[in-house]
């Protein structure tokens, strides 16, 4: 009997409105909703508090079996406790798979590594089934932004590496991630190419005849840096495009002093998606600055919002990685080499442009692709078709 409780489990440390990415959360909040139609299906989560009280009171996953862990600790704490939380977290993901026993589990890679190899071992030693979600890979993404030990980053490898390779289904992002994963990860199931949802709905609003704006992290991982000296350089040239920046990160000071020092730049940090939306909208170019190194591993959360936006696309990479090729190949936009002088000519060559094509087309032939619902049921299709 205790083995029919739970037919789906779905592990995420983020959840609904707690997410930090409240896009995913509210994508993983209507996978839970839709499964729980016809499966029994529980969700493992953290929270930063009264999460069931709050999607009690919105109707929300009201057949959905809820178990919360409260979170200690925020991205300022310092490494040690967040590390100790992600410890708890761990302990608490395999006791509740062992009360549950789900026959078949969804782990994404929030938080990365350690939690996925929890349920690695769970399917185990219980013969379960689960999809891994690898919305970015890990130990080398992170090692881009924090260098780890060569002991740590072999082992955490490791570790992944029979994670990826003890799962009935993969998803991830791109071509890219998709080839790394197969050739560093020795994986030789399938691997399903998802794309993330978007966080709002297309805008057929005039966008503003010279605006960029950026949303998303400002990590190290952005090229911040390389946007800031641009920005400075292109208005001390007399560019009149005006720059809107949406959201937090390591970098952000750089892009708050920058609005304080410069006319036309605009800092409204972390914002509600909705509300970036809305501002996303009233701009005709979106700016997505990657570091080449890291397109094998990740892709930008922001592109699909940007697209339902309205907004086309200024992508700041290499020729070669899995972003210039999506820009381009489906004409979203164009791309920059990541130069200063290279992205002062492009600010001045689009300050006054918009795409050649009617962005239109975007309402039929994308709104449904980037739905929560399109997710959803994908997420719903891959976890009920493993054997």
């Amino acid at each position: 009997m205790l083995k029919k409780k739970t037919e789906l489990a779905i592990v995420n440390r983020g959840f609904w409105e707690d997410d930090s990415n409240k896009v995913i959360g509210e994508a993983l909040t209507d996978f839970a909703e839709k499964a729980s139609e016809k499966y029994r299906v529980s969700v493992i989560a953290q929270s930063k508090g009264r999460l069931k009280e709050r999607l009690a009171r919105e109707g929300r996953c009201k057949n959905v079996r809820l178990f919360f862990l409260k979170s200690l600790t925020s991205s300022k704490n310092s490494f040690f406790l967040r590390a100790l939380d992600a410890a708890l977290f761990s302990c608490f993901v395999f006791l509740s798979l062992v009360y549950l026993r789900p026959s078949r589990i969804y782990i994404s890679t929030d938080p990365p590594v350690v939690v996925p190899f929890i349920v690695f071992l769970y399917s185990f030693i219980f013969r379960a089934k689960y999809c891994y979600h690898l919305q970015d890979i890990h130990p080398e993404a992170s090692s881009l932004v924090v260098k780890l030990p060569r002991v740590s980053y072999c082992i955490m490898q490791w570790m992944d590496a029979l994670t990826v390779r003890g799962a009935s289904k993969i998803i991830t992002l791109s071509e890219e991630m998709k080839a790394h994963i197969i050739n560093s990860r020795r994986y030789g199931g399938e691997v399903i190419i998802l794309e993330n949802p978007s966080g709002c709905y297309f805008s057929e609003k005039v966008a503003k005849p010279n605006g960029f704006v950026f949303c998303g992290n400002m990590g190290r991982l952005q090229r911040i840096p390389l946007l800031v000296e641009a920005i400075q350089r292109y208005r001390e040239l007399g560019g009149n495009g005006d720059f809107t920046f949406i959201g937090a990160g390591a970098n952000a000071h750089l892009v708050r002093q920058l609005s304080n020092e410069v006319p036309g730049v605009s800092y409204l940090g972390p914002l509600h998606p909705d509300k970036a939306s809305h501002i996303l909208g009233d701009h005709r170019w979106a700016m997505l600055p990657i570091e080449d190194a890291v397109t094998a591993y990740a892709f930008p959360s922001k592109s699909s919002t940007y697209l339902l936006s309205g907004c086309g696309i200024l992508a700041i990479c290499g020729e070669n990685t899995s972003v210039a090729s999506w820009a381009l190949e489906n004409e979203y936009g164009v791309v920059c080499r990541p130069e200063v002088d290279a992205l002062v000519d492009a600010f001045f060559s689009l300050q006054n442009e918009g795409l050649k094509h009617d962005q239109s087309f975007l309402l039929e032939s994308l709104g449904d692709k980037y739905s929560y619902s399109r997710f959803s049921s994908s997420l719903i299709d891959v976890a009920f078709s493993m054997e």
